[in-house]
């Protein structure tokens, strides 16, 4: 049995989304940097593609897609092994229900072993919706990280409020801050000019008539400051997933603009490190790309036009200083981020970030040198949640006590990323062939009928 003391631990982390294997990945080498990285991820809807992967930039020894049951099965053979297989640390980096899923499937799969993995799990960026509901189907994993203070206090109440153990509670911030530190724009020969970003986001807004809205004016905006230069930072091709579903891509809508785009305004892709080296006002209805600016000190503006509401998630950011509307940003407005309100949030903008990884490394290095970790007792149980849990790992192929279902492995699986772009590249060309027949077509043989 290998020793759990190594000082190059395995870290296998599973991901089910760009965002999500980002975190992931960043994470384990926050906690550790000298490892053994294998990902793997989950092959479903939001499964990346290969070119999310590369804007991500997060690395790994190795790479695959994988089902659910097929993980645990891993998982199972690795704590059996006699080999160097084992690994010391599973970070799930999943949605809540998947994460619920393979700590049941874990569970059971460790049952009996004299050692396992040390279980990490937590958020890829801002919680503003379904704290109790994220926070429950995380609980059973050894460390559940909170990436502020904020959301310390936050999650432990959640777990002291159903009688819930909180002690996995610990700490930290994003893994992906980071960056030089903005220097202020200077009129130099040779500078790039004042670059104004729109961080867009999949699913916030959701309405056509908002999302519309919002690309309008910041068309707008670089029509009336020819002098700078407004990005539209696209988090996908169309075709592609991320960890939420966009109905409505601006690329789709910036194509129907009456007008098109001005010179000084375009749709860029890209990893959010590399655009944020030339932003200068970074703008956002709730992006977690604007911690990743305030971290900068670049200037942020949080977007007031649409109001400040739950569903949106700007709410987050009441008392941060940076909401704003664009007609004050077409003014001249640039946002002072509120300093306390930013210590609370895990920003780290004071230079503390190099510190703020250190309790958890501390927690996951403790749990990985114990001589034995207790079993995985998630909160959510055939007992506790009887209407709940069985309904969400039967959605990943388990039975109500965390037992892979009899032929789930054989049953049709949503296609992953490589091929659900190939599938999805065929459909919309399919769709275009139908509605050129309907809206061309068609009329045209009733018209030579009539003749």
């Amino acid at each position: 049995m290998p020793s759990r003391t190594s000082s190059s631990p395995r870290v296998a982390v599973l991901a089910d989304s760009d965002t999500r294997w980002k975190w992931g990945a960043l994470t384990a080498y926050r906690i550790q940097s000298d490892i053994r990285l294998d990902g793997y991820l989950l092959r479903g809807r939001a499964t990346p593609t290969v070119r999310q992967l590369e804007e991500v930039g997060a690395r790994a020894d190795s790479l695959r897609e994988i089902r659910g049951v097929a993980f645990l099965e891993q998982m199972k053979d690795s704590v059996r092994s006699i080999d160097r297989t084992q690994y010391d640390v599973v970070v799930l980096a999943c949605v809540g229900g998947a994460v619920q899923a393979m700590l049941h499937g874990l569970a059971r799969a460790w049952r009996g072993a004299d050692t396992r993995p040390v279980v990490v799990t937590g958020y890829v960026g801002v919680v503003y919706e379904k704290l109790a509901d994220g926070l429950l189907l995380r609980h059973g994993a050894d460390v559940v990280l909170a990436n502020s203070r904020h959301d310390a206090d936050r999650f432990r109440d959640v777990y002291r409020g159903v009688g819930a153990d909180d002690s996995s509670v610990v700490e930290c911030a994003l893994p992906f801050l980071g960056g030089e530190r903005y220097k202020g724009h200077c009129d130099t020969e040779g500078r790039d000019p004042y670059t104004v970003v729109f961080a867009a986001q999949p699913s916030v807004p959701e309405s056509r008539a908002d999302r519309t809205y919002l690309l309008r004016r910041a068309v707008e905006h670089a029509r009336k400051h020819p002098d700078r230069e407004v990005l539209i930072k696209l988090r996908s091709k169309p075709g592609e997933h991320t960890t939420h579903i966009e109905e409505l891509p601006y690329q789709k809508l910036a194509a129907k603009a009456p007008a098109g785009l001005p010179s000084n305004c375009r749709l860029v892709y890209g990893n959010m490190g590399e655009v944020l080296d030339r932003t200068d006002l970074m703008v956002t209805v709730s992006s977690t790309a604007a911690l990743e600016s305030l971290h900068r000190g670049i200037p942020t503006a949080v977007l007031t036009d649409l109001g400040i509401r739950e569903v949106l998630g700007n709410h987050h950011f009441l008392g941060s200083g940076c909401l704003a509307s664009w007609d004050e940003l077409d003014a001249g407005h640039r946002p002072e981020p509120d300093p306390e309100w930013l210590a609370r949030q895990g920003v780290a903008a004071d230079g503390s970030y190099d510190t703020a990884f250190d309790a958890a490394r501390a927690r996951v290095t403790e749990l990985r040198t114990a001589d034995r970790l207790p079993p995985l007792t998630p909160y959510y149980t055939p007992r506790t949640a009887p209407g709940y849990l069985p309904g969400i790992l039967a959605r990943h192929g388990l039975d109500p006590h965390g037992e892979p279902v009899a032929g789930h492995a054989d049953a049709p699986e949503e296609p992953g990323g490589l091929r659900r772009v190939a599938r999805d590249t065929v459909r919309e060309a399919a769709r275009g062939a139908y509605r050129h027949g309907v809206q061309r077509v068609a009329p045209a043989i009733r018209r030579w009928g009539q003749l």
